[in-house]
């Protein structure tokens, strides 16, 4: 058995609850971004809710969208999570190109934070503040290029908004960068898609990566679109992420080598031959089975730990 698997059994087996282990390990939970690629690590978290298993992890750590699904988890409401993707009036509000023509960005964050998650489909933002697996949401540092952890600036229930906002401001489609404790941010997949190596520069022993890239699906450069329109954003809004949106394909690269070499690591994703979602997908079909299938890519990871018992 893998050893984050077995650290997990363990701790679901003694009833371990953070705060009060009988073992010197921190397991963190990190869960990759990619916009409505999100919708496979929805279906993932939304797994590990109904089993019970949070309470084995130490901390969340998440990017861009998958900041959101880890926030759905902590706050207990994961199953309320999901039903969002698939809601075509909602995803044509939060995700519409047309939105250009009124000169507004394309991702609508304002109303996903402040109308989505506040009013129709309400996250509990209190119980993320007082869960004690801590929750840290990633962003990129407008102004240095730095991937950096939002933890500290979640102080009331106003900042963990601001901050699942600023996690979440994809360059061009969110509009101008977000700004968060005197800082600006833009989304936190320009400098750290998946969020494993914060985790374990924080001290995590091992660390579950609910990703949403299959393993068919390897890392590609840009298109060539991407490459000369994103920096120009840059310049104007956020110049010292420039570098780190170059330097993307590199990254991502050297990512896959190390999670499928480090044993602190272990990854779950969808499987060979789902559905493509791009970025932008809306059509609640597609966004129905990526659920669906994160969901079961979970269920058959944790299925090892039943037959151990």
């Amino acid at each position: 058995m893998h050893p984050v698997l077995g650290l997990i059994g363990e701790r679901r087996a003694a009833g371990s609850r953070p705060g009060k282990r009988t073992d010197s390990r921190r397991l963190a939970l990190a869960i990759e971004g990619g916009s409505s690629r999100g919708t496979y690590s929805s279906g993932m978290v939304l797994a590990l809710d109904e089993l019970g298993v949070l309470p084995a992890f130490d901390a969340v750590y998440g990017s861009s969208a998958g900041a959101l699904n880890g926030a759905w988890l902590l706050c207990g409401r994961s199953a309320t999570g999901v039903r969002t993707w698939w809601n075509p009036e909602m995803m044509r509000r939060i995700i519409n190109p047309l939105h250009t023509l009124r000169g507004r960005a394309v991702i609508d964050l304002e109303y996903l934070v402040h109308q989505v998650y506040s009013v129709l489909e309400p996250m509990d933002f209190p119980a993320i503040l007082a869960n004690p697996v801590t929750f840290h949401p990633l962003a990129t540092d407008a102004d240095t290029g730095l991937s950096t952890d939002l933890h500290p600036f979640l102080t009331d229930v106003d900042a963990v908004k601001i901050a699942l906002a600023a996690s979440s401001a994809m360059p061009v489609l969110a509009g101008p960068p977000v700004a968060l404790g005197g800082r600006r941010f833009v989304d936190a997949g320009v400098a750290e898609p998946l969020p494993f190596r914060t985790a374990l520069a924080q001290g995590a022993t091992d660390v579950l990566v609910l990703r949403t890239r299959r393993a068919d699906e390897p890392p590609l450069p840009p298109p060539r679109v991407h490459d000369v329109v994103v920096p120009r954003f840059l310049r104007r809004y956020a110049p010292g992420a420039i570098d780190a949106w170059r330097d993307q394909y590199r990254r991502d690269l050297e990512d896959e080598r190390t999670l499928a070499t480090d044993e602190r690591l272990l990854s779950v994703r969808p499987p060979a031959g789902a559905p493509d979602v791009v970025a932008l997908e809306r059509d609640p079909a597609v966004l129905r089975r990526a659920v669906e299938l994160g969901k079961e890519a979970v269920c058959v990871v944790l299925e090892s730990l039943r037959e151990a018992s």
